[in-house]
């Protein structure tokens, strides 16, 4: 066995390796940007070398930084995690070479795997399902858009070399296929270096299923079952789930046979995944093989008990598999959300930052322990105070839950969701716990249009439609109720102007808009106990009890008996005064008051928001590429007016309305804040 491994990445996977590494008794090395020189992974290691600036391209894809740096280190072998070198052939084979041995699967298997053109050849000769399409790559825009006609539209248009959602487009018609394929092929050659584009057919109300192998150097391949990845957004997974609530038994034999076949047409030995599309009526087809371990990977080691990255280092260091086919297990049912650094209530734009405040839910499984199961388990690779930056991938962390079943899983993945606490950047959170409550995903019928169709129009906050609304004003009335309890408690207050802390409020649910609603509370603390009160709104009683601080962000406690996690945050800049709660995904915004105070509020003029829209402000912050506007030039709507590139992601931003450009504020190559002023139109 190894003595000492190198990781030759960085954020979650590279915590994650080490962590199994460490339970092996592995030493382990980390590699590091000067972005990432106070990231958790480089205080994980044993020991860790910097290799370069920022950008990935002069750090993390830099073969030759990261095999100098195991040599350095005597490492015996690297571990590439998923994503920068993981499925690039060419670095396994400089590995092996330099007589280190590369975690995973051998240089041929990867390029055999890796080039999606020459796998679906491979894959159509070892008898597995394949979409019709054309499988060569495609030289001009033209052509692409003659090739869609002849399949039939819609066609999916892919890089090669793509993974990881980028590289690929669906086009439903010529124009769409036009625009897609050059699109297309300016994000492969950026990301990955290799711009050959090719097309398929696009299977509607397809569902994203995908098989977990994990194979040998003897020649013994096995499927570790199936991972439903359905739930996704612009195709980039958003929830994973094990098994699929969708594929039966026969289904999933079936599928599993075909990924063991397609691995030892190819001698494949590692962790590795297969994947299909499935139709409606259980027929699948092949996608692609990732030559890898996959970022869903914990939801298979849930259900199986298998730790997946110490098999990845066994059978690299010559181990052979000692279990068989009719070994493998499927217990409970596991559910992985990844929580990325977005604004889900700005187009998901990235959020970059510095997290000032970051407390995961208590976890009770853990990295590398698959005897702790039937939990919450999170994988990450930040820490509060550290720093998101907009070099990488916006995921900051994976929770997995595992359930006795799908319905205790979801369960346990709302009250998770309701305990992670993240400030300073915004994150998706409010979107994951929307999904979760949306009755298609608890019926389990969905497909991987699920999202693009219910949330056409974005992501709002009115879209998350709470069970109980009133339980959020009785919370808020509570909150409020036990901060004046404390600051009556205080001494040396003035005689005559002592807190007084009464039992009628009114609360104020504030609106954007100015709308804001009025709602009379009452609260009764009756029940005799510190922490406890019944609070009256609308006629219903909430008996709720809470022994958490007042300072505390997740509150915890039972309302009417049942428990419940939710998170509070007092004041804000613009609303010093106000509640905001978050429960199930549903935000309000609030101020708790006496009823007098209520009445003099509705006497505040409303002021509205200054117009903007003579400005194209940055939505994000990141790298402003390209401005293709200059002053005096006329634009219409919906033309192109600039690009901004943050985590790995292009956005462009076009012009809503007709207008002349009267000035270009921000420069080319320029580092943009949010909302900062990049053209300004004449009025």
């Amino acid at each position: 066995m190894f003595k000492k491994i190198l990781i030759a990445n960085r954020g979650e996977i590279a915590c994650r390796v080490m962590a199994t590494a460490r339970k092996m008794g592995i030493q382990t090395v980390a590699v590091y940007s000067e972005a990432d020189k106070e990231a958790r992974h480089v205080a994980m290691a044993d020991e860790a070398v910097c290799i370069g600036p920022a950008s990935s391209r002069e750090s993390y894809l830099v073969a030759d930084k990261i095999i100098a740096a195991a040599k350095q280190t005597g490492a015996q072998a690297i571990h590439p995690g998923y994503g920068f070198l993981s499925e690039n052939a060419e670095f396994s084979k400089r590995c092996e070479e330099s007589g280190i041995v590369f975690i995973g699967p051998k240089h041929h298997s990867i390029a055999a795997m890796g080039d999606k053109i020459a796998s679906k050849k491979l894959a159509e000769k070892a008898g597995v399902n394949c979409i019709p399409g054309v499988n060569d790559a495609i030289e001009t825009p033209e052509k692409a858009v003659e090739i869609a006609k002849g399949i039939g539209y819609p066609v999916m248009i892919k890089a090669s070399a793509g993974g990881g959602g980028k590289g690929l487009r669906v086009a439903y018609n010529d124009k769409e296929a036009l625009e897609g394929f050059t699109s297309c092929r300016n994000e492969a050659r950026n990301s990955f270096g290799d711009d050959r584009v090719f097309i398929e057919k696009f299977v509607e109300e397809p569902r994203h299923i995908e098989i977990q192998l994990i194979g040998d150097a003897q020649g013994h391949v096995l499927y570790l079952n199936e991972r439903e990845c359905s739930i996704q957004r612009r195709h980039q997974k958003v929830i994973e789930e094990a098994p699929s609530p969708f594929i039966s038994d026969a289904t999933r034999k079936a599928m599993g046979e075909q990924a063991v076949a397609l691995a030892k047409a190819v001698k494949y030995q590692s962790a590795g995944t297969v994947e299909f599309v499935v139709g409606k009526d259980q027929s699948f087809y092949f996608l692609e093989m990732n030559t890898r371990l996959q970022v869903e990977h914990p939801v298979t080691e849930c259900i199986t008990g298998l730790d997946l990255v110490e098999w990845m280092i066994r059978i690299a260091a010559g181990e052979p598999l000692t279990l068989k086919q009719e070994d493998v297990q499927r217990n409970g049912w596991a559910i992985e959300c990844r929580i990325n650094a977005e604004d889900p209530f700005r187009n998901f734009l990235p959020s970059t930052g510095r997290l000032v405040r970051f407390h995961p839910p208590e976890p009770t499984m853990f990295q590398a322990n698959t005897e702790q199961l039937l939990g919450v388990r999170v994988d990450t690779g930040v820490q509060e105070g550290g720093e998101i930056p907009m070099f990488y991938d916006s995921m900051i962390a994976k929770l997995i839950v595992h359930g006795r079943d799908r319905n205790d899983a979801i369960a346990k993945m709302r009250e998770a969701l309701n305990a992670f606490v993240i400030r300073g950047i915004s994150s998706n959170i409010p979107f994951q716990s929307a999904l979760l409550a949306h009755p298609r995903f608890v019926s389990g019928e969905f497909n991987t249009g699920f999202i693009a169709e219910q949330y056409a129009h974005g992501f709002r906050a009115e879209d998350v439609i709470h069970q109980d609304p009133d339980f959020l004003i009785a919370l808020a009335a509570f909150v409020r109720r036990r901060s004046r309890e404390r600051a009556a408690g205080l001494s040396g207050q003035l005689p005559g102007y002592d807190v007084k802390v009464g039992q009628a409020y009114t609360v104020i649910t504030l609106d954007a808009k100015g709308d804001h609603h009025h709602t009379q509370v009452e609260v009764d603390d009756s029940m005799g106990r510190h922490g406890t009160a019944i609070i009256k709104v609308n006629g219903k009683n909430y008996a709720i009890a809470s022994e958490s601080r007042i300072n505390d962000v997740a509150i915890q406690g039972t309302v009417n008996g049942q428990p419940f996690t939710a998170q509070v945050e007092r004041g804000s800049q613009k609303n010093p005064l106000g509640l905001q709660i978050q429960h199930n995904g549903t935000r309000i915004d609030a101020m708790v008051v006496s009823p007098r105070m209520a009445e003099l509020f509705k006497l505040m003029p409303f002021k509205a928001p200054p117009d903007l829209s003579r400005f194209v402000l940055s939505p994000m912050p990141g790298l402003l590429v390209d401005v293709a506007v200059k002053p005096g030039q006329k634009v219409l709507a919906g033309e192109r007016v600039a690009v901004i590139e943050a985590m790995k992601m292009e956005n462009v931003l076009f012009a809503l309305q007709d207008g002349v450009v009267k000035s270009v504020v921000a420069k080319q190559g320029e580092s943009l804040t949010v909302d900062q002023v990049i053209v300004e139109f004449e009025a």
